[in-house]
């Protein structure tokens, strides 16, 4: 299973109901709350073996499947 595929599970989990391959605003229009943030984080830090810092948490890199990807991608090669 590809990152993006991996990531997607979760997100599904949490919210079965978006269309997370156009939803571009999962932050900005409040789709994701502050409780699923930290779940998402605890989530991906477990499944990818990465620690997200305060550098990274910020409403870009969590507002889309494509900004998320990118982001754990780029952690698990640091």
């Amino acid at each position: 299973m590809s990152t993006r595929e991996t990531i997607l599970d979760i997100l599904e989990e949490m919210h079965s109901d978006v269309d997370y391959d156009t939803e571009d605003k999962l932050v900005t229009n409040k789709i994701l709350d502050s409780f699923d943030l930290v779940s998402l984080v605890t989530e991906l830090s477990d499944e990818f073996d990465i620690q997200i810092t305060a550098k990274d948490f910020v409403e870009e890199n969590f507002n889309s499947l494509d900004t998320l990807t990118a982001m754990v991608e780029r952690l698990m090669e640091e």
